[in-house]
C-alpha cells in the first residue's frame, strides 16, 4: 500500500497511465507541420494570384466600364423580368386551378372561409339595402 501513494501531482497509479512513444508524437507533429505549411503556402499563392489578377483587370474594367455597366444592368433587368414573369405565371395558374376546383365543387383549401365571407357580405349588403330603402321612403314621404 505504501507504493500506491496518490499525491497532489499524480491522479492515477503509474501503471495505468498511457505513455505514447516519442516516435508517435514526432509523426503527429511532422504531419501537422506538413499539412499546416502546405495550406499556408496555398493561401499565400491564392492571395498573390488575386492581387495580380486585380492589378491586371482593374485597367480593363475602367476602360470597358462604359460598355460593361449598361450590359450588366441589362442582364440583371432581363433576369429579373424573366423571374417575375415566371412567378406571375405560376401564381396565375394556381389561382385558375383553385377557381376551377371551387366552381366544380371539389372544395379547395380556403373555400369555407370564402363562403363565410360571402354570407357575411350578403347580410351586410341586405342590411344596407334595407336602410337605403327606408331612408328613401322617409325622404319621399316628407
Amino acid at each position: 500500500m505504501a507504493d500506491q501513494h496518490y499525491g497532489q501531482f499524480q491522479s492515477r497509479p503509474h501503471h495505468l497511465q498511457q505513455h505514447h512513444p516519442r516516435s508517435h508524437q514526432m509523426v503527429k507533429a511532422a504531419t501537422a507541420v506538413t499539412a499546416g505549411g502546405s495550406l499556408l503556402v496555398l493561401s499565400g499563392l491564392t492571395l498573390a494570384a488575386t492581387v495580380i489578377a486585380l492589378t491586371i483587370a482593374t485597367p480593363l474594367l475602367v476602360i470597358f466600364s462604359p460598355v460593361l455597366v449598361p450590359a450588366a444592368l441589362a442582364v440583371f433587368a432581363l433576369a429579373g423580368g424573366f423571374l417575375a414573369s415566371g412567378g406571375f405565371g405560376v401564381a396565375a395558374l394556381s389561382v385558375l386551378s383553385w377557381i376551377y376546383k371551387y366552381m366544380t365543387g371539389k372544395h379547395p383549401v380556403g373555400a369555407d372561409q370564402l363562403d363565410t365571407a360571402r354570407t357575411k357580405l350578403a347580410g351586410k349588403a341586405r342590411d344596407m339595402k334595407d336602410r337605403v330603402d327606408h331612408n328613401v321612403s322617409v325622404a319621399q314621404s316628407s
